[in-house]
């Protein structure tokens, strides 16, 4: 039986989940623009495509979910809808984590100043490894996804085969061993994008720092608007790596079940999964003018609209 509480948590991620569909749509949209005739794509509107692709399903599956939540309470009690719909959920999940790793390591590579052999190297080759870090990343999710569809339905094989047993023991200990292999092999698949995420981010964070340190001994008291931009690119990175992490550690709850169905603990879990992702499209449109220009062009062609018809 669902609460008032799970009700308003199901309602409140629904219109995050909404306000995070709309801005993936305008950072698709704007990447998009601006590869549209031309025959290289540069590599961050590709990151950037395959970000806001994935997230704009992902969202827009999760809004449908919590919509047959509410309506259709027991839709996700059958055996076969519960295991299609968190497969297509791990898949998004993992896919949407390895390319907002990939954006991290992008960034990385093209702002902080490292002289190791192996940075430079990066620097020169990142436009060719783009395309296949994102294939790769597919590959990754499938594979995982797949892996973790085969073992829920082996826990549930295991569990049905064992409710007859009257030793209790036994029960528990089938239970905890594909529990454990279930485990080992999504945190292959996830543990990775979290671990390139925050590498990347504290190395770029260290570079900013060191330089925004360097400018701040050489001002001259005036405002620098170098200083004003390295700022702000520390604030936007740091905002990043938080939410990437709070949104790691939900997707893992919300997977193996740590919390019972519409439990008090999963959906404030479900608020803050629809919350992060939400929350760091915001950031990326007003860190980047780019995506800012595409809202205010339809607000002004809207406006000249309206105004005409007035007339």
């Amino acid at each position: 039986m669902m609460t008032s509480f799970a009700l308003l948590c199901l309602s409140i991620a629904i219109f995050e989940s909404l306000a995070g569909i709309l801005g993936n749509g305008i950072i698709l949209a704007a990447s998009s623009s601006s590869c549209i005739g031309s025959k290289t794509w540069p590599p961050y509107d590709m990151i950037m495509i395959a970000l806001s692709s994935s997230r704009f399903i992902l969202q827009s599956w999760n809004v449908l979910e919590y919509l047959i939540s509410i309506f259709y309470e027991n839709f996700f009690c059958q055996e076969n809808v519960n295991i299609v719909t968190k497969t297509i959920f791990t898949f998004l999940s993992y896919s949407s984590l390895w390319f907002g790793a990939w954006l991290s390591v992008f960034y990385c590579i093209k702002v902080a100043s490292f002289t190791q052999p192996f940075f430079i190297w990066l620097k020169l080759r990142i436009a060719r490894l783009v395309p296949w870090m994102l294939l790769t990343s597919w590959l990754c999710s499938f594979t995982a996804a797949i892996s973790f569809t085969w073992d829920v339905y082996s826990v549930h094989e295991n569990i049905t085969a064992t409710s007859s047993m009257t030793n209790s023991s036994a029960r528990t200990a089938t239970r905890k061993g594909t529990l454990g292999l279930l485990i080992l092999i999504c945190n292959a698949g996830i543990g990775m994008p979290l671990i390139m995420s925050m590498v990347s981010s504290i190395l770029l964070i260290w570079s900013l720092w060191i330089h925004t340190r360097q400018m701040q001994n050489n001002a001259s008291g005036f405002r620098d608007p170098s200083l004003e931009a390295h700022m702000k690119a520390i604030k936007s990175i740091c905002s990043f790596l938080f939410l990437y992490i709070i949104y790691f550690i939900c997707v893992l709850v919300i997977l193996f079940k740590v919390f019972s169905p519409l439990s008090n603990g999963e959906m404030i879990c479900v608020v803050l999964m629809a919350a992060c992702p939400t929350a760091h499209t915001l950031v990326l449109i007003w860190s980047n003018p780019k995506f800012q220009e595409l809202p205010a062009r339809i607000w002004h062609h809207t406006n000249c609209h309206v105004t005409t018809a007035s007339m």
